[in-house]
């Protein structure tokens, strides 16, 4: 009886560790994480999908592409041609000729000052140019007496300091009247006046005017700030991608947000060499020619178009986005197809470029039917 009960609790003992060497393991947690990552970058199709799709695949070809880039910034003013216009001598204001935005030409009168104290410079120049006169005269005359012995060398020394004393305050004097705008050669005692007036140094626009009628004046004051349009600039933004294809010198069409169909010509001609924060830099473009239709402070867009270069490309359709990044499918054989991450370069209507390609030739890339694959993918995933 014992022995009988020994034997049945060893065969159930047996059959119990039978069962359990038998038993298939079943994969980790971390082993369905793997297949399940390897299985969302592949798909393999029936042969009813791919006749659905169209499917058809090509291969990395060479191709002289080139590139349009679009830029956006402002229309900024050289420093060198903005001008803060002030009066030579201070005076009260006695007229304005022109207001803010106004067009002026060349030498056209500003505005116009008034002072006492011109008069008192223009009377100083006569005075003294009588007594320079007067000088010159005394002058020869001593020279000649001295020459006879008939005056000493002390006379004729002081005679010719005051001579050269008097030349050189007229000669001040002159460059002062001729500074405010009054023309020496022909002023005497008959024309004297109490006003100067303030002329434009160049053809532009006025910016700011600063003062008012009867306002008084000093040196340093600025009456307005003109703008010469010779110094319009534009100032684009470049992105980081694009800064090695943006050039000094290349050829550019501007245009406006208001009229996008007027292009007008402008020519790149400064790069500021530095990345900023927001991962871009600085062109610097110049328009060709006078466009009034640009002002200081407008919005402007540009295109460059970036001279062909051979490359290794795809057709468009080959190139599919996810996720902010960019895929093809490779078809690895036997209705199998491979998602694999690229990275693009310039794009035209037909092709899109594929930097560090080499890794992909000689493959078989799906052309048509790369989007469905992409849909296909999500899908499954989901």
């Amino acid at each position: 009886m014992y022995f009988k009960k020994a034997s049945l609790y060893f065969f159930a003992t047996t059959l119990l560790l039978s069962s359990c060497s038998g038993k298939k393991e079943e994969p980790t947690v971390y082993e369905n994480k793997k297949l399940a990552a390897k299985d969302q970058n592949s798909v393999q199709l029936t042969d009813q999908q791919i006749k659905t799709t169209g499917l058809t695949t090509t291969m990395i070809q060479n191709k002289t592409m080139e590139k349009t880039v679009r830029l956006n910034g402002k229309v900024e003013i050289a420093p060198s041609h903005i001008s803060s216009l002030s009066s030579i001598m201070g005076g009260h204001i006695k007229s304005i000729n022109i207001i803010n935005g106004s067009h002026f030409n060349k030498g056209q009168v500003l505005a116009v000052v008034e002072d006492p104290q011109f008069i008192q410079l223009q009377q100083d120049y006569l005075v003294t140019k009588a007594q320079l006169e007067s000088a010159r005269l005394n002058l020869n005359r001593q020279k000649d007496l001295n020459t006879s012995k008939a005056s000493s060398d002390k006379t004729l020394q002081t005679a010719q300091a005051d001579y050269s004393t008097l030349n050189a305050t007229l000669k001040g004097l002159e460059e002062k009247l001729r500074i405010i705008g009054i023309n020496t050669k022909n002023l005497n005692s008959g024309n004297i006046r109490s006003r100067i007036s303030i002329h434009a140094p160049f053809s532009g626009f006025v910016s700011k005017i600063s003062v008012n009628n009867g306002q008084y004046i000093n040196p340093s004051d600025t009456l307005f700030e003109l703008i010469d349009p010779a110094g319009l600039l534009l100032e684009l933004k470049v992105f980081e991608n694009d800064v090695n294809d943006v050039k000094i010198g290349q050829e550019i069409r501007v245009y406006n947000n208001q009229n996008p169909d007027q292009k007008y010509p402008a020519k790149i001609v400064s790069m500021v060499p530095n990345i900023e924060s927001g991962g871009s830099s600085i062109a610097v473009a110049k328009l060709s020619g006078s466009n009034p239709e640009f002002i200081r402070g407008m919005y402007i867009n540009s295109e460059v178009s970036i001279s062909g270069r051979n490359t290794l490309g795809l057709p468009n359709e080959s190139v599919v986005s996810f996720e902010n990044k960019n895929y093809i499918f490779e078809d690895v054989g036997n209705h199998h197809y491979k998602m694999i991450p690229i990275i693009t370069g310039i794009s035209d209507d037909q092709f899109t470029e594929v930097l560090k390609a080499d890794f992909i030739k000689d493959k078989k890339i799906v052309q048509k039917g790369a989007y469905d694959l992409l849909m296909i993918l999500k899908n499954k995933a989901e």
